[in-house]
């Protein structure tokens, strides 16, 4: 029988988070990373604790994700959610893409 708390988004799941080539050096070269979480927004402030590097460079200093960065919640931009509270789900996970320009 499926646990009740997870149908309120109560339960914590272990999510994947992919992370590239470029700031793996945030992560100790580890790729992916897994958090644990209730939500989506509770797994982005996890990933920002475990890896403040990492977070410095996905986020601005008024909070914001930065322009070049994008975060995909099981291939859809979180850009395009109205709310990072999205309980999760086994098997979810997030791919962090940065934007790399060069002359």
């Amino acid at each position: 029988m499926p646990d009740a708390s997870h149908k309120d988004g109560n339960h914590k799941v272990s999510i994947e988070v992919s992370v590239p080539t470029i700031l793996r050096d945030c992560t100790d070269g580890k790729n992916p990373v897994t958090v644990e979480a209730t939500t989506l927004a509770e797994a982005l402030e996890r990933l920002r604790a475990t890896y403040p590097l990492l977070g410095t460079h996905l986020y601005d200093e008024q909070d914001h994700l930065r322009p070049h960065v994008v975060i995909f919640y099981n291939k859809e931009s979180t850009r395009w959610l109205e709310s990072l509270d999205v309980p999760l789900k086994p098997g979810d996970n997030l791919d962090i893409l940065q934007a790399v320009s060069g002359g």
